[in-house]
């Protein structure tokens, strides 16, 4: 195979909003990610790991190009400082584990400052799910499933039958492939005119060389690991307040800029606890990764309505499992009441007439402790010790049970 990552733009812009913030707050901090396949019935066969191994070292191979790096440094929250950083670095295939020994044939781990191993997880996951995708079936003829799905998408915003508001495209990390996910930024971006005046609006992409290469908008700010690590990796920290640290590291890194808070790593109640008045306001608004999409925005309006803040000044971004017809709905509910958009994955980036992938990348430990997530889905947590998550939901429980709350 072609190599699948042929630039180290190609990731998340979240990776780069938060690798500067690590490299200027944490830069000594050492993190394990591992990989998971949530699909039961998925086999990774003997070809398949080897030629991931190839791909990957292909990927370590790889240096930005002054262009690239320009590109960053165009970004208005990136300072020169970590673009300079980026200058000097390249993935280690060294710190990459990978072996035929998991449950389904595949076992990957990421070890190391967490500088490195935060930058490779997207490009990790994209090599997997491509390389599965072209050699358990025939890629052109999921690519003509892919392609036929995609222009009933976009005829179906385009005459009104769904309407979304502003989207984003948020699939590189479970693509089909990087020509799957091309061609599905470059169709919404030449049928944003027409997808705008049926009130749906294509905003751009999380894919970064996607939105050098089309000239869209890259979008992106942080992700659990950001909140998990800050809190928990710290052993000094009580992780009931990690959302407060993480949250609090963020403004003295971007002040006002950039700021679309996580909410459920922790669960979104207890994130409520520390987004009071000074967060609320410096953030420009919240993001929604897991539990009912509805409760969550009632919730969040409540809480913005209960500080004095109008929520019609904040954003509502919505980014869990998402697809058009569920997005037209929750748009429809919340568009009068709050700013309301959307990032959509695996819909856009890996619909065709074979399921999806499940997979996931997560970060296992920090500074040599365990570390988890406890979303508001069971399920979509991961850590290697349940005594840790117990230890944590004890200290989240015990601060809502015990702690007065304060604005």
């Amino acid at each position: 195979m072609e190599p699948i990552i042929t630039s180290l733009l190609e990731t998340d812009l979240y990776k780069f909003s938060m690798g500067q913030a690590i490299y200027h707050q944490f830069p000594s901090y050492q993190t394990t990610w591992t990989f998971r396949c949530r699909n039961l019935d998925v086999t990774f066969t003997h070809e398949m790991v080897e030629e991931i191994r190839r791909q990957i070292r292909a990927y370590c191979s790889l240096t930005f190009t002054e262009e690239e790096l320009d590109y960053l440094a165009s970004i208005r929250w990136l300072k020169r400082s970590y673009v300079d950083f980026l200058r000097l670095w390249h993935p280690r295939y060294e710190d990459f584990t990978i072996s035929e020994s998991g449950e389904q044939g595949l076992s990957l781990e990421t070890s190391g400052t967490w500088l490195n191993t935060s930058l490779y997880e997207i490009p990790t996951l994209a090599i997997i799910n491509e390389v599965y995708f072209r050699m358990a079936y025939d890629h052109t003829e999921l690519l003509d499933s892919f392609r036929e799905r995609l222009e009933e998408k976009i005829a179906r915003l385009e005459d009104g039958t769904w309407q979304i508001g502003a989207f984003s495209e948020f699939g590189l990390r479970r693509r089909l492939s990087a020509e799957a996910q091309g061609l599905a930024v470059r169709r919404f971006t030449e049928e944003k005119k027409a997808l705008a005046e049926k009130g749906s609006f294509f905003v751009g992409t999380s894919n970064v060389l996607l939105a050098k290469e089309l000239g869209v908008n890259p979008v992106g700010t942080m992700a659990h690991e950001w909140i998990m690590c800050i809190g928990q990796g710290n052993h000094r920290h009580n992780p009931a307040y990690s959302n407060w640290y993480a949250l609090d590291y963020w403004v003295k890194e971007y002040g006002i800029l950039n700021g679309t808070a996580l909410t459920d790593a922790i669960t979104t109640d207890c994130f409520l606890r520390d987004f009071q008045l000074t967060f609320s306001t410096l953030f420009s608004g919240v993001r929604h990764d897991s539990g009912d999409p509805i409760e969550w925005g009632e919730k969040m309006i409540r809480h913005y309505e209960k500080l004095g803040i109008d929520p019609k000044t904040k954003t509502l971004l919505f980014s869990d499992s998402l697809d058009f017809e569920r997005a037209s709905r929750i748009y429809a509910h919340f568009r009068d009441r709050a700013r309301v958009a959307f990032g959509i994955g695996t819909y856009l980036a890996n619909d065709t007439s074979v399921p999806a992938l499940n997979i996931v990348m997560k970060t296992t430990s920090c500074n040599g402790q365990d570390v988890a997530k406890l979303s508001d889905t069971e399920g979509k947590g991961m850590c290697k010790d349940p005594r840790y998550v117990d230890y944590l939901k004890r200290c989240i429980d015990w601060r809502m049970e015990h702690e007065k709350v304060e604005l």
